[in-house]
């Protein structure tokens, strides 16, 4: 069985994509947990081009790694030096990692109008540079820049670049299409051809550029590439780079190869969100294997089939990438969707209360509920038609008044009164608008009560006019994102009053916290 390295790059490639930027705490943690996955090297940066990947170098030296190998990054010799008096090279080495990667010029055209070179010096930049970093001690990773362009441009002074490199003691050479305009027959043809030429274990580099990063690096594993770049979420410049948590799966479970140890795998989803957490970046939910939709069924078809044999619509196993199986409830939803999902809930509906249950979901979602996103809302539904909601306070009345200060802005205020336990409480709070006023009067009252409350927060509010050729009359659906230390839940409000909307998913995430915790 083939053994295939992987390179993450997230630290280097995927910081250049557009509004992410790391902080040196960001770099070790991500460095950490890419390591307790089994990723073989990280790529910390280029040493020579700011302080904190040079800091980065210091600080994850102290950190005893249980997998990867820490590499440093920069480019050949410049035209005009030795390497040995190249400054870059200084700050390569002084950054004292095991491993140190340095890219070069594959294309003719980079050669004669980017460096203002001859194809002859680039030869012995690309010679000198390996051969210098091999001196002393390193273990080297050559990147052939563009070399699939350079390919495709001329062939054989492509090729030539990477002879040299081969012979000058480059541990892997590593095949770049930096543009990421190259499509999978031309991977696979120039990988074969170059596997011929070259002793040397070959990598794969691939950008997004036409969205074929993935099955670019999958084609070149196929080819005989035993290393892969890329890194986590796909991020990267541009379109982005190879996204490791799909290229990682498709290596181990579609290939066959060995990669990363597989029990490791049911921790991708996770390191998946971790990172874009870190990243700041909003997960994508149609993201392959780790993706919220990844797994996810709607039609009534399609879930019932599910229920009788998951192979029928799912490729593998979602608990193999740690993800998970979602049944999505809508008005295109049968009898098996809500089964499921009353499975799930530990519930056990009868065929009456199913009926009941669809033709609700289906008069809710005509006036324009949505469940999909909401599922704690779902949740209370199936509950109340099937006699298993208790509720636990009762909303006698509420008020909110929008005041407008000489000197500040718009202060909201709400007044609420509830019945909890038998007992009036009667409350007042101010927020930053209407809504925020309702949830910190409602939590006032309630949190003497529950103190699990505390711990609650509301992560996401989305407002969504159903109807805007009714103007100011129009309908309005607010969809509220709760979490807690552990789990993250939707729920739904719709009505012709935007407050009564966001009311309707206030208290729902609230109740279904408190029926969570009473559990």
């Amino acid at each position: 069985m083939q053994n295939i390295f992987l390179y993450d790059t997230t630290l280097r490639d995927g910081a250049q994509q557009d509004r992410i930027s790391f902080s040196l705490n960001d770099k070790i943690a991500i460095a950490r947990r890419l390591d307790k996955l089994g990723i073989h090297y990280i790529e910390g940066g280029w040493p020579g081009s700011n302080p904190k990947d040079s800091d980065f170098f210091r600080e994850v030296a102290k950190i005893r790694l249980r997998k990867a190998r820490i590499s440093a990054f920069g480019s050949t010799r410049r035209a005009d030096k030795k390497a040995n008096r190249d400054a870059n090279f200084k700050a390569m080495l002084k950054a004292e990692t095991p491993v140190v990667t340095i890219f070069g010029k594959s294309w003719i055209l980079h050669v004669e109008d980017v460096l203002r070179t001859t194809a002859a010096e680039n030869l012995r930049m690309i010679e000198d540079s390996i051969f210098y970093l091999k001196s002393r001690g390193r273990e080297v990773i050559y990147d052939a820049e563009h070399f699939f362009d350079g390919y495709e441009d001329n062939k054989e002074y492509a090729i030539q670049t990477i002879l040299v490199a081969a012979e000058a003691g480059a541990d892997w050479i590593v095949l770049c299409d930096t543009n990421g305009g190259i499509l999978p027959g031309a991977i696979l043809n120039a990988v074969t051809t170059v596997r011929k030429k070259i002793g040397v274990p070959l990598g794969i580099h691939t950008h997004n550029d036409i969205g074929m990063a993935i099955a670019n690096s999958v084609v070149a594993v196929e080819a005989g590439c035993t290393q892969v770049q890329g890194t986590i979420n796909g991020y990267g410049e541009r379109c982005g780079n190879a996204d490791l948590t799909a290229v990682i799966p498709n290596i181990i479970l579609k290939l066959g190869f060995r990669c990363i140890p597989k029990e490791k795998l049911k921790h991708l989803s996770e390191v998946s969100r971790y990172i874009g957490e870190i990243a700041n970046v909003i997960p994508d939910d149609y993201q392959p294997f780790v993706g919220n939709s990844a797994f996810a069924h709607k039609g009534g078809m399609h879930v019932d089939a599910v229920r009788k044999n998951p192979r029928s619509f799912e490729h593998i196993n979602p608990e193999l990438v740690g993800n998970r199986r979602r049944v999505l409830v809508s008005e295109l939803s049968g009898k098996g969707s809500v089964l499921h999902r009353a499975e799930e809930l530990g519930l056990d509906p009868d065929k009456r209360e199913t009926h009941r249950i669809l033709k609700m979901l289906k008069k809710l979602e005509g006036q324009g509920y949505l469940f999909e996103a909401a599922d704690a809302s779902f949740e209370l539904l199936m509950k109340k038609a099937t006699g298993k909601y208790k509720r636990l306070f009762n909303l006698e009345s509420f008020r909110v008044i929008i005041e407008k200060r000489e000197g500040d802005g718009l202060v909201s205020e709400a007044t609420i009164k509830l019945r909890i336990r038998g007992r009036q409480e009667h409350t007042t709070a101010e927020g930053s608008g209407p809504v925020n006023a309702l949830d910190n009067a409602l939590r006032k009252a309630l949190e003497k009560f529950y103190p699990g409350l505390s711990e609650m927060h509301l992560s996401d509010f989305k407002v969504r006019i159903l109807d805007p050729e009714e103007g100011t009359k129009a309908k309005t659906r607010v969809f509220i994102e709760s979490r807690d230390r552990t789990h993250t839940w939707g729920t739904v409000g719709v009505s012709e009053n935007i407050i009564e909307a966001s009311w309707q998913a206030l208290v729902e995430s609230i109740e279904y916290k408190l029926l969570k915790d009473s559990k």
